[in-house]
């Protein structure tokens, strides 16, 4: 739900609301109609920096926890994906207001822990330049470990409950102080916010690096991520289950939700029509031409349709930017034989890209799903509000006739409609002996 949508050009409106990113009643029309179709969570991502290009769709300008406060208390069931960076918070202040608005929701948030990447944004934080990528990696998985520990702090199962003035409200077992030691941070606890309606947040995490898929297996809860390709989800899945067993943990208590953007239309011509204006092109051939040049590649000197080489899209684990991108496409046309053509159609920013009518979008939602390499998607309409109308009147309709997508809201917090368990196992009240 990032500001005007996930195209680049789609802050333009012919009605004049340029600035809707920063109104309310934009997010809250957005919400609305995700809740009409039955979306489990709205999702928004962060960036605590001015963007780079005047030009493009203004971003990350409302405070994510500020405004999904808000947008709780207008909507109901819905869950929230919270972006909070682990390089720039503190671990108590955030398990804090985290956890507040877990209670006030009734058990509807999800963080999405991110290791911020931008130089402009250590910028914003101090005179300390950005760390090196295996340094964030180390304080994220470190920050993360604080936070659940903060959460898991205090419990107020694990005492009876006070009965008359002068009962306690925590003892030692109750609320027991974390006293955590690290590389980072030196945190006492125990929290002052007990444990909430689903245990505490989920965590959501999106690197695909070796690193950021390593942290995925140790600590999240849902994972989402670029794919383009169904091997490649299939392969990046296997990874994750390793990771996560070699964590100790079920690999089963994951959910893999990968980034969609669907373009709907009558016709399939008119969908891939669409394609190019909301890329601000006018036909195909500057499509291509404008995909070649992102990835450092000559439309004219390799052709439309020659079949692409991995090896013309190189990342290093050790960069600044974010990988998963660059990495998504040279695992598909590592796993299928593509031409520039057919990958201008396969990926838009860097997510996977379905382009067709609603029929043809619904099937290749379900296909993935149907082979068991996905749990379902983060869906990222190209223009806010309008493209997620058209997805919840036409394509979820077809969802739902195939059985794979909800009516309503059975359970009312998201771990129990993901299907997941309390991560923090009750226990029997201490008696007081007389």
């Amino acid at each position: 739900m990032n500001s005007t949508g996930y195209s680049g050009q789609s802050w333009p409106d012919p009605a004049g609301r340029w600035d809707k990113f920063v109104s309310f009643d934009h997010y809250l029309e957005a919400a609305r109609l995700a809740h009409q179709g039955t979306f489990d969570a709205v999702f928004l991502s962060d960036h605590p920096a001015l963007q780079a290009v005047a030009t493009a769709r203004p971003l990350h300008s409302l405070d994510p926890i500020v405004l999904f406060t808000a947008l709780a208390a207008r909507v109901p069931d819905i869950g929230f994906v919270i972006t909070a960076s682990s390089s720039y918070n503190s671990p108590y202040n955030l398990a804090r207001r985290l956890a507040s608005l877990d209670h006030i929701s009734g058990g509807r948030v999800i963080w999405n822990v991110v290791s911020s990447f931008n130089p402009d944004i250590a910028a914003n934080f101090g005179s300390a330049p950005l760390p090196p990528r295996a340094e964030r990696y180390r304080r994220a998985d470190e920050f993360v470990e604080v936070v659940k520990k903060l959460w898991r702090s205090w419990d107020l199962r694990a005492i009876a409950a006070p009965e008359r003035v002068g009962d306690p409200l925590w003892d030692d077992v109750s609320a027991a102080p974390i006293d955590h030691h690290g590389e980072f941070f030196d945190v006492r606890g125990p929290l002052n916010v007990p444990l909430g309606p689903q245990g505490y947040p989920l965590i959501a995490q999106a690197g695909a690096s070796d690193a950021g898929i390593d942290l995925a297996g140790r600590h999240a809860d849902i994972v989402y991520a670029s794919l383009l390709g169904k091997q490649a989800a299939r392969d990046f899945r296997d990874r994750l289950r390793a990771r996560a067993v070699a964590h100790g943990r079920d690999p089963e208590h994951i959910r893999l939700l990968p980034g969609l953007v669907p373009i709907v239309a009558d016709t399939e011509e008119q969908a891939r029509r669409r394609h190019e204006q909301l890329n601000g092109h006018t036909g195909e051939a500057d499509l291509i031409a404008a995909v070649a040049a992102r990835f450092g590649l000559s439309a004219t000197k390799l052709g439309p349709d020659t079949v692409l080489e991995p090896d013309a899209f190189g990342y290093d684990e050790d960069q600044q930017a974010p990988i998963g991108f660059t990495r998504s496409v040279r695992d598909l046309v590592a796993a299928e034989p593509l031409t520039l053509r057919e990958l201008a159609r396969r990926a838009e920013g860097g997510h996977r890209l379905v382009v067709g009518t609603a029929e043809q979008v619904a099937e290749q939602i379900l296909d993935w799903w149907r082979a068991g390499v996905v749990d379902g998607y983060t869906v990222q309409p190209p223009v806010l509000i309008d493209d997620l109308r058209v997805f919840v009147r036409d394509v979820v309709p077809l969802l739902r006739a195939a059985g794979a997508f909800g009516t309503d809201y059975p359970e009312p917090t998201v771990r129990s409609r993901f299907g997941l368990p309390d991560p923090v196992p009750a226990v029997a009240p201490a008696v007081s002996a007389s």
